[in-house]
Formats: C-alpha cells, sequence, structure tokens
C-alpha cells in the first residue's frame, strides 16, 4: 500500500528547492499585495476608510433642478462632524448632496406631498443609487417624509450656488430681480 502524503510534501518532492523559494516568494508577494485589490495601486475598500467612500461627484455648478429621492439622516449621525467641519444637528436645515456645493442653499419639495424647506448643503452622500439629498430629520418632518416612508420622491432646486471662484451663482429657485 502506498504512504499517503500531504500536498505540500508530495509538491516539495516533485519541485527543486530553487523552484520552491521562488513560489514561496510569490507568495508572500501576493500576500502583501493582496489588501492592494483587484488591481494593482487601489486601495482595499475596508470600512470607515478613504477607499470604501465613493469617488466624488463632479460638482454641479449649474444651479438647475435636479429630481429624485430624499431620505434622512438617522439618529444615530446626530452631532458627528459633516463635510462642512460642523456637527449634525437633527434640528436644523442641513442637508447632503453628492454633488452640490458646500454652502449651496437649496429649496427641496416633496413631490408627494407638495411641501417644501429651505436646505444648506452641509455634508456629502447619499450614497444609494437614486438617492439626490439627504435631510435633517426636521426638514424631512417638514415636507412629509416620515420614518415610516423613509424615502420620498422630490425636487431639489438650487437657490444659491457658491462659485469656485468665490462669487455666489443665482439658482433656478433665486428669486428674481
Amino acid at each position: 500500500m502506498r504512504e499517503r502524503r500531504p500536498v505540500h510534501a508530495a509538491l516539495a518532492a516533485l519541485v527543486s528547492s530553487e523552484a520552491l523559494a521562488a513560489l514561496a516568494t510569490l507568495a508572500l508577494g501576493a500576500a502583501l499585495l493582496a489588501p492592494l485589490g483587484a488591481h494593482a495601486g487601489e486601495a482595499a475598500a475596508r470600512p470607515g476608510s478613504a477607499a470604501s467612500q465613493p469617488k466624488p461627484a463632479k460638482p454641479d455648478l449649474s444651479g438647475r433642478r435636479q429630481l429624485g429621492k430624499a431620505s434622512f439622516y438617522a439618529k444615530r449621525f446626530a452631532g458627528r462632524k459633516m463635510a462642512d467641519g460642523k456637527p449634525m444637528n437633527p434640528h436644523d436645515d442641513n442637508a447632503a448632496s453628492k454633488t452640490l456645493p458646500l454652502g449651496t442653499k437649496a429649496k427641496v419639495t416633496n413631490l408627494a406631498t407638495g411641501r417644501s424647506a429651505t436646505v444648506t448643503i452641509q455634508d456629502r452622500g447619499p450614497y444609494v443609487k437614486g438617492r439626490i439629498v439627504d435631510l435633517s430629520p426636521s426638514t424631512a418632518q417638514q415636507i412629509g417624509i416620515t420614518p415610516k416612508s423613509g424615502v420620498a420622491p422630490v425636487e431639489v432646486a438650487p437657490i444659491a450656488v457658491p462659485q469656485p471662484d468665490g462669487s455666489v451663482k443665482p439658482g433656478a429657485a433665486a428669486p428674481s430681480r
């Protein structure tokens, strides 16, 4: 009867010690590069790391209306620092947008209820497909988004859009002169 050897012992018998050393070097290199992901140079996506955040969207400086879905911040975000450095106040008019510049004032209208509120973009997000704005809980309540519904179709109409040069561009909802 043949003696059964572990697979690595069988491989060692078949492969020269030089080839085995080269394989070990390759395996070690692969283990060290594994956190870089499938493509060299890409950082691994670890929860909470910058690599786990989606790439920033191109800023929308146009001031045009946007249609999509709105959601609201969960209670656990109260007091956490937003993108503008201020703590999230669930009773304030803060909101998050992936594309509108920080500091943008906008009118958000719930298309199901017709109710509107003015918000200030102070954070980035939401990172859920189809959603264009995250609202503070009090703003969500003002326009009729309840914890039960959670999400509603909205129109986001910028009022004042800060520009990279420091100027402010009137948006679609800006009062006409």
